[in-house]
C-alpha cells in the first residue's frame, strides 16, 4: 500500500539543531515526506536522548553536523504509509529504528551514514526510512521504552555478549548503557557490581540487581575497592563509560585476563598506559552499538524475559528543549524520552 498523510497532515512538527549556546533545537515545520520505493512512513510516537546527542547539538561531535540536521537517533513509532515494494512491514506495524541505517548483520564495516549527522533524525513527527533500518517493537513494550533501545540497550547488549554464570561484571555509572548492562548481565546469571556517586541511585541499582555499588565521590581508589569485593581477584567484565579519565581504576578493578568493553570516552583524563595492559593480561573491545540482526536477536531476549527499560523522564514534544536541557545536568537514572 502506497499511501500519503492526509490534507491536514501535509506538514509536521520537527526540531532542528540551533547552532546556537541559548536553545540546543528550535521547532521548525516541514512537510510531511512521501516514501520512496522500499521505504516507510513512520508516524514517530517517542525519541530517546544518548549521550551522543548532547555533543551533535553543543557542536562538538567528532564529525561535523550541518545547519538545521534534525537529530536523534533512536525512535519508535507507526507504519504511516508504504512504498512501492516494501515487504518487511505494513501500515499499522510498531516499529523501532536501528543505530546504524546500512548496517544490516554481519561484521562492523564503518559508521557509515547516522542519523542526527549525515541524515535527518527522529525528533519529528514524521520520518522516511527504508524498511531494511527499522525493527519491530517488542509487544510488551510502549513506544516510550521501545524508543530507548537502538543505542543505549544493544551497545549495552553487546558490551555484556558472552558472560555468564559465574562471571562479574562492573558497571559503571547509572547512565542508559550501564543500567541496561546490568540488566542484560543479570538476565544472563553474572554478578554485577557497580559504581555510582549518589545513594539514592545506589539503592535504585541494587533493586535492579547489582550486589555491590562503590561510591567513587568517597572512594577516589574505587578500582582497588571494587576488586576486593570481586572476590580479591577483580571483575571478569568492565563496560567502560568514561574511558581515558577512568579506565586506570577499571584496570585495577580488572581480573588477570579480563576485558574491558569501551563503549563511551566520557571523563576527561590522561591516554591509556599499555603496559598495565600487558601486564594485566587484559583485552579492550571497542562497542560500535550493533548491527539490525543484533538488535532483532537482543528484541527476542527482551521479549521473552518480558525486560522493561528504566525511563527516568518523560517529555512532551513541546518541551523536547527542556529535555535536552535536564539530560545535560545528568542527574537522572536510565533514559531521558520525548513523548509525543
Amino acid at each position: 500500500m502506497r499511501a500519503t498523510a492526509t490534507s491536514e497532515e501535509r506538514f509536521m512538527r520537527t526540531y532542528q539543531v540551533s547552532g546556537g549556546a541559548d536553545a540546543p533545537v528550535v521547532p521548525v515545520e516541514r512537510p510531511v515526506p512521501v516514501p520512496a520505493a522500499g521505504h516507510l512512513l513512520v508516524r514517530v510516537k517517542a525519541a530517546a536522548l544518548n549521550a551522543r546527542d548532547r555533543l551533535i547539538v553543543s557542536g562538538t561531535y567528532t564529525a561535523p553536523v550541518p545547519p538545521g540536521r534534525v537529530p536523534l537517533s533512536d525512535g519508535a513509532g507507526v507504519v504511516a504509509a508504504v512504498g512501492d515494494g516494501v515487504t518487511r512491514f505494513r501500515v499499522g506495524d510498531r516499529v523501532l529504528s536501528g543505530f546504524h541505517p546500512d548496517w544490516i548483520h554481519g561484521p562492523f564495516t564503518g559508521w557509515g551514514d547516522l542519523y542526527g549527522v549525515q541524515r535527518d533524525g527522529w525528533l519529528t513527527e514524521y520520518i522516511a526510512v527504508h524498511e531494511r533500518s527499522v525493527a519491530a517493537v517488542p509487544d510488551h513494550l510502549s513506544f516510550e521504552e521501545a524508543a530507548t533501545l537502538p543505542c543505549a540497550a544493544l551497545t549495552a547488549w553487546s558490551a555484556v555478549d558472552g558472560v555468564g554464570p559465574g562471571d562479574t561484571v562492573l558497571v559503571q555509572g547509572s547512565g542508559g548503557v550501564s543500567v541496561f548492562a546490568l540488566q542484560f548481565a543479570r538476565l544472563a546469571g553474572a554478578r554485577v557490581l557497580a559504581t555510582s556517586s549518589s545513594p539514592e541511585k545506589a539503592e535504585r541499582l541494587r533493586a535492579l540487581g547489582a550486589s555491590e555499588v562503590v561510591d567513587y565521590v568517597r572512594t577516589p581508589e574505587w578500582g582497588a575497592a571494587v576488586r576486593e569485593l570481586a572476590d580479591g581477584r577483580g571483575a571478569d567484565l568492565i563496560v567502560e563509560i568514561g574511558g581515558a579519565g577512568t579506565v586506570s581504576q577499571s584496570l585495577d578493578a580488572l581480573a588477570d585476563g579480563g576485558r574491558i568493553s569501551l563503549v563511551g570516552n566520557l571523563a576527561s583524563g590522561g591516554g591509556l598506559d599499555l603496559t598495565r595492559f600487558f601486564r594485566r593480561g587484559a583485552a579492550l573491545r571497542t562497542i560500535t552499538v550493533g548491527s539490525r540482526s543484533d538488535l532483532e536477536r537482543m528484541n527476542q531476549v527482551i521479549g521473552r524475559h518480558r525486560l522493561r527499560p528504566v525511563i527516568d523522564r518523560v517529555f512532551p514534544f513541546a518541551a523536547a528543549p527542556d529535555a535536552f536541557a535536564y539530560f545535560e545536568k545528568g542527574a537522572g537514572m536510565g533514559k531521558v524520552v520525548i513523548s509525543l
